[in-house]
């Protein structure tokens, strides 16, 4: 039989028969051999294949396989490599109103390689997803199916001049009635022609829907502009959009925090924080949004539970199932300032588009986050001035005299027990106090040391000085009693000799006792925010309002010509100087106290690390809160004319919040308060447990908390007289200034053996 009987169809007239011995084409491309299918049929097919949509595309191909193989139903499923999924969106002659899709794994790809030649073969060993996929299309006669798999060079933009065979699509035949070997022939014979065109036409349509999602996100960047004044909103937008923009479920955003080296989610779930009791904070190195932070790379998780760095806590906690994570950096000009998390993309994974949408998305979260930034920069400079102007209309400049006054003084300011705790600094004359701050400077050897000009630290102590509003208890007589407490710590716990602080840390630490209350407006940092005050709107996002304040205009007054006695220190030591003033003054706020209580109390009784930098600052927090807090440690009554002044200050507050039409607390209300009470619970649940703290590694400190103890004695006796006097019409204020509290509390001290 001659080789012209093989051939199941005969070529036309028009077509020329090649011999291999024709030099017409390179050596390296080698001419389609045609055994089944008609030539032109295939060219009437590749000349109506004009279409710029693979579905319509996809169409022609459909009805012209249909056709020749004399099926029921033929129907392509498009193996997307890059976002790993199986998709039918046309079946016979009919695009679907939404394609049907699933995710594919790496055994279903080597499985069509492997059986690329043997189409049954390869239909037994499909990904049981895929077969759920042709189930759903044609439904129970799945059994009656031939399938063709379709293979193409893949070129790797990571693998440079390799090609790599990969699968890119399934041709699915229903109820043909040609054998399998004439279904594989024709297809292939087809796709010969065909396939580099649906290719290419598919990649234009993957560019054409990341040049919508561009587009989108254009769309995106102009609505972000109008939320520039309120940090919260944007980021608030900006994740919202993202979501919508993935199709994920869920989403959270985290700005570094580079004082604690945390992040800390400012939309946490599409939540932000201030609507939740609890800040969500992430170390800044760990799980997935730290490493993302730390590697400055997208995180793309197809399985979260089997991720190492996925924390499945938050999902046992919330009830929340995670299963796949896209994470990525935001970054401004110079370094990431965040991270994103998106969660769940919703019917199947974060695919190759999304990461190219999430990095162009960061680029615009970096520029809207740094213009609200900037904008926030604004705002807080004009607030800033604002307060600054307050500050230099309320106080006058210091005289070059009143420096000359301080540095020439001749008086020694030799007071008794002036080294001892017992010691009551408020019974110090105002004008000797500058001369007595420059004594304590001069005893610890911080002049000499650190090389400061007189004159400078004078200067900034008379700034300090002026201010101190003329409050009755946050005043400079205040700042002076804490200072002095910093001095006594220093000299009788030998901080310095003995390595708890440094020499520099010990000057931070009187400089931060004189400043901690500068500026003092004699009300409380709830008070700040509900009243909407400048400085509410200036620090309120940061928290510790008016510490905040308070180290903003100890930085003010160095940087005041003339004051700067920190000039001669190096730039190092300088930056860590401000540094330890920050932690130190915005540790006076008790709220911090509180957060950080145990940390300190497991150090004491552990034992403290001098080398340990978290033991350093829980011991500055402690000696800076004992210092606040120490006019509770002096006699009785001393402790009373504290009360006066404290209580001064309260009503004060609680008489503003009345007019501003609020319900002021108890201990604010001068018509409800109950001073004893109030007392003894300060005394017993703060202060007394404070500085057993501090006895517990200093035993010197002991007596410190004798006192206490003798004061919540004093005002346990005194409750007895309020009650009588209360009774009598009295307000617990007359009751607490009164002569007859005094003679009764000192009665009962005085049958007290011992005390």
């Amino acid at each position: 039989m001659s080789s012209e009987t093989n051939e199941l169809f005969l070529p036309p007239p028009y077509c020329k028969k090649l011999n291999p011995e024709d030099n017409v084409f390179r050596e390296d491309i080698s001419m389609p051999k045609i055994e089944v299918s008609d030539p032109g049929k295939i060219l009437q097919l590749c000349e109506i294949l004009t279409d710029r949509t693979t579905k319509k595309l996809e169409v022609k191909i459909n009805r012209y396989l249909k056709s020749e193989s004399e099926s029921t139903s033929v129907f392509l499923i498009n193996l997307l490599n890059v976002s790993e999924e199986a998709v039918v969106q046309v079946v016979d002659e009919k695009i679907l109103e939404s394609s049907i899709r699933t995710s594919l794994s790496e055994d279903t790809i080597s499985n069509i390689v492997e059986y690329k030649d043997n189409s049954l073969k390869c239909a037994e060993n499909l990904d049981p997803k895929i077969q759920k996929l042709i189930n759903d299309i044609v439904g129970n006669d799945a059994g009656e199916l031939m399938i063709v798999p379709i293979l193409a060079n893949e070129r790797r933009a990571n693998v440079p001049k390799k090609k790599i065979i990969t699968p890119v699509y399934l041709i699915c035949f229903a109820h043909s009635s040609k054998d399998n070997s004439y279904i594989t022939r024709l297809v292939h014979e087809t796709f010969k022609y065909c396939l580099t065109l649906l290719l290419n036409t598919r990649e234009c349509e993957e560019e054409r829907r990341l040049k919508q999602q561009c587009q989108t996100l254009l769309t995106v960047a102009r609505k972000l502009f109008s939320h520039l004044g309120d940090l919260s909103d944007l980021l608030k937008e900006i994740m919202s959009e993202a979501r919508r923009l993935t199709n994920a479920e869920r989403c959270s955003l985290f700005l570094l925090d580079p004082d604690h080296m945390h992040l800390v989610a400012k939309v946490f779930d599409g939540v932000s924080p201030a609507e939740k009791r609890a800040e969500v904070r992430i170390a800044k190195d760990q799980g997935i949004a730290g490493h993302v932070a730390a590697s400055g790379q997208i995180l793309n998780i197809k399985n979260a539970y089997k991720h190492p760095l996925f924390y499945k806590g938050v999902d046992e906690a919330t009830g929340f199932k995670t299963r796949n994570i896209l994470c990525f950096p935001i970054r401004d000009e110079d370094t990431i300032v965040g991270v994103a998390q998106l969660c769940n993309k919703i019917d199947g994974h974060f695919d190759y588009f999304d990461e190219q949408v999430a990095n162009a998305f960061s680029i615009y979260c970096g520029i809207s986050i740094m213009h609200s930034l900037v904008y926030k920069k604004i705002q807080d400079a004009q607030a800033r001035s604002q307060l600054s102007n307050e500050l230099m209309i309320y106080h006058m400049q210091v005289m070059d005299q009143d420096v000359a006054d301080v540095a020439t003084c001749s008086s020694l300011h030799d007071f008794s027990n002036f080294e001892s705790f017992s010691f009551i600094p408020r019974k110090v004359f105002p004008k000797e106090i500058p001369c007595c701050i420059l004594k304590m400077f001069e005893n610890l050897d911080f002049v000499n040391h650190f090389r400061i000009r007189k004159e400078a630290l004078i200067r900034f102590i008379l700034f300090v000085k002026k201010g101190y509003r003329a409050l009755p208890y946050h005043n400079w007589l205040h700042a002076f009693s804490v200072a002095h407490f910093a001095y006594l710590c220093i000299r009788n716990f030998q901080l310095v000799e003995m390595g708890y602080l440094t020499k520099l840390e010990a000057l931070s630490y009187i400089v931060s006792c004189l400043c901690h209350d500068v500026d003092h407006r004699g009300t409380t940092n709830s008070f700040q925010q509900q009243s909407n005050s400048v400085l509410a709107s200036l620090y309120s996002s940061e928290g510790s309002v008016m510490e905040r304040h308070h180290l903003s205009q100890t930085i003010c007054i160095l940087n005041t010509e003339g004051c700067n006695f920190l000039e001669s220190l190096n730039r190092d030591d300088y930056i860590k100087c401000l540094d330890l003033i920050k932690n130190m003054i915005l540790a006076t706020d008790l709220a911090t106290h509180y957060r950080i209580h145990s940390r300190q109390l497991a150090m004491a009784q552990e034992g403290y690390n001098k080398t340990n930098p978290e033991h350093r600052y829980y011991l500055c927090s402690l000696l800076m809160t004992c210092a606040d807090l120490s006019d509770q440690t002096k006699d009785w009554p001393e402790t009373k004319k504290v009360a006066q002044l404290i209580y001064t200050e309260f009503f004060m507050q609680g008489d503003l919040e009345k007019k501003m039409g609020k319900q002021p607390e108890h201990m604010m209300d001068r018509e409800k308060a109950s001073i004893p009470d109030h007392q003894l619970e300060f005394l017993n649940e703060c202060c007394i447990c404070i500085f057993r703290i501090l006895a517990t590694m200093f035993p010197v400190a002991k007596v410190l908390v004798d006192s206490i103890k003798k004061n919540i004695i004093a005002w346990e006796s005194s409750k007895t007289i309020f009650e009588k006097l209360c009774v009598e019409g009295r307000t617990s204020y007359e009751v607490l200034t009164s002569d007859e509290l005094e003679q009764q509390v000192q009665a009962t001290l005085s049958c007290i053996t011992g005390l």
